[in-house]
Order: C-alpha cells, then sequence, then structure tokens
C-alpha cells in the first residue's frame, strides 16, 4: 500500500487547503476580539448566574445563625441551681 493515512484514495474535484499550525498566530485577535467578548458573555449571562448564588449564600447564611441561636442555652432555665 505504500501510502500514509487520507492518502488512501484520490478523489477528484475537491479542492482542500489546510494551514500550517507553525504559521498560525497562536494568540492573533486576543486583544481585539478576546477581551470585548469575554466582557459581552459575562454581562450576557449575569443574570442568570449570580442571582441563585445569591439566594443560596442568603439561604445558607440564615440557616447557619438559626442553628447556632437554637444550640444556646437559656440562661433563665438554669437560674434555680445555684
Amino acid at each position: 500500500m505504500g501510502h500514509g493515512f487520507g492518502e488512501l484514495a484520490k478523489i477528484r474535484g475537491i479542492v482542500t487547503y489546510r494551514l500550517s499550525p507553525f504559521e498560525l498566530k497562536a494568540f492573533g485577535g486576543v486583544i481585539s476580539h478576546g477581551i470585548p467578548n469575554t466582557f459581552r458573555r459575562i454581562k450576557e449571562e449575569f443574570l442568570y448566574v449570580v442571582p441563585p448564588f445569591v439566594l443560596g449564600y442568603l439561604l445558607y447564611d440564615g440557616l447557619n445563625k438559626e442553628h447556632a441561636r437554637l444550640q444556646r442555652k437559656n440562661p433563665a432555665d438554669f437560674a434555680d441551681e445555684k
């Protein structure tokens, strides 16, 4: 056979182009496109992500405070033990 993978058959009429990974810019457009796109995506998803986290934190904090309050002893229950 002697051919490498992808060269086993000749297909006519289809033109393919390839770019070498060594010729591409690894960080091309990061500053001009990447940073504004990141801010846009954060702005679009903010109202879907933040309210559940805030609600979860408020619920967690309130339940921890209530648990700590319920674990305290009432000094009036032990006033006659002196």
